[in-house]
């Protein structure tokens, strides 16, 4: 019998199983608050339908990735962020913490190259 994967704690907020400070939501996904930024703005923008990361995504999956960076862009661009940084970890190694594919936006201080 092939086992059921468990449920992420982002679907959990976004059925509302569990709070979070979600700051907008369309169909699509919503973006709330990280519980630990690493800037004074540092959301995640979390697509509804679970893609565990982003090398698991299918080719039917592009528009979808292409709409949460139209919604990064609106996010920044109605909070008059005038830099911001987008991040999408892949893998432990890379600090994914969480199996479905979220954008980290990050802004309001200078951003250090190479990240670290």
């Amino acid at each position: 019998m092939a086992s059921v994967e468990e449920r992420t704690i982002f679907e959990k907020i976004i059925s509302r199983e569990i709070p979070a400070d979600i700051i907008f939501e369309n169909d699509i996904a919503v973006i709330i608050r990280d519980i630990n930024p690493q800037a004074p703005v540092h959301v995640l923008i979390i697509p509804r339908k679970r893609i565990n990361r982003i090398e698991a995504a299918q080719d039917g999956d592009a528009e979808l990735l292409g709409k949460l960076l139209i919604m990064a862009r609106d996010f920044a661009k109605s909070n008059d962020l005038m830099g911001f940084r987008l991040v999408v970890n892949n893998g432990q190694q890379a600090g994914e913490t969480v199996p479905h594919l979220h954008i980290h936006l990050l802004s309001g201080r200078p951003m250090a190259w190479p990240p670290g």
